[in-house]
């Protein structure tokens, strides 16, 4: 494990961009990115044009290790390159932002009130991968609808089992049981859902840290005995559907979380804006996550 990068997503401030949109979301980023899905027709090109607007967003000048601490990625992310360097490489190297990776293949149907992640037969592959790739570590995702306990318990146990395989393996895992922000009993699912972590952090050795991508809480502070546990390396928040400006005035209310923000850090930016304006917005966008999440 690069201790550089240990140290940076221990204890430096600023936020992790999550530019991980994979095959099933690509098309509504690039939708949202003023590209129709009428201007490619095939998956190759689909994400030909997803890697040129991640390649656009990383470029410019506000995109540095300044306030961004690390950034997610897509499998075919990291085989791409940037300016003759792997994308991972690029990001660290150029930016001083640490790289992780995506790894999940989506989600099962709606069962017991959640969405279990399917299964990922290619884990150790793309593991393996990943780390020829030099990536810190990893994220996963499944999602929470309503407060079922065996539900959420069955959620949180295939989390924390596949991060003791990419434990194993050197990485840091990112778990991300995400709580619908529309579910009706948003509350009861978070004291649920806080239960059953607690109950695997401390089935954990002492030397094995994890990374927690969680939906701002409805109690404000929620999370601080989460964040203080001596397993937890950070816990960082999605945006989940808010707009940016909800999402960064709901972090600020609770100290010590940090944004992975997909869809609000890319709010507005537009295929069509000329470089000025394009950076000119994300320079705001990124300024704003960054001030909610040190407060």
């Amino acid at each position: 494990m690069n201790e550089k990068q240990l140290q940076q997503m221990t204890s430096k401030k600023g936020f992790i961009a999550a530019l991980d949109q994979s095959g099933g979301s690509t098309p509504k980023a690039l939708r949202l990115y003023g590209i129709p899905e009428d201007k490619y027709s095939t998956d190759d090109e689909m994400f030909d044009l997803v890697h040129e607007m991640r390649t656009r967003i990383i470029k410019s000048p506000s995109f540095t290790g300044e306030k961004i601490i690390g950034a997610i990625l897509f499998e075919k992310t990291i085989e791409r390159k940037i300016d003759d360097k792997f994308t991972a490489d690029y990001l660290w190297e150029e930016k001083g932002i640490v790289p992780f990776l995506k790894v999940d293949k989506g989600l099962q149907p709606e069962a017991n009130g959640v969405q279990l992640m399917k299964d990922i037969p290619t884990l150790d592959e793309l593991l393996k991968k990943g780390i020829e790739k030099h990536i810190f570590g990893t994220k996963m995702r499944s999602v929470i609808k309503s407060a079922n306990e065996e539900g959420i318990k069955a959620i949180v146990a295939q989390q924390f089992d596949i991060a003791k395989k990419i434990l194993s393996y050197g990485l840091i895992p990112i778990i991300e049981p995400e709580v619908d922000i529309h579910s009706v009993d948003k509350e009861k699912c978070e004291e649920i859902l806080k239960k059953e972590i607690f109950a695997n952090l401390d089935k954990l050795d002492k030397d094995q840290k994890i990374m927690l991508k969680l939906t701002i809480p409805s109690v404000e502070g929620f999370y601080s005995d989460v964040i203080a546990h001596d397993n937890v390396l950070r816990v960082v928040a999605l945006s989940g559907g808010y707009t940016r400006v909800d999402s960064n005035e709901k972090l600020a209310k609770n100290p010590g979380l940090i944004a992975s923000f997909s869809r609000a850090l890319t709010e507005g930016l537009n295929v069509d804006q000329t470089q000025k304006e394009f950076d000119d917005l994300l320079e705001e966008s990124i300024d704003g996550i960054y001030q909610a999440s040190i407060k």
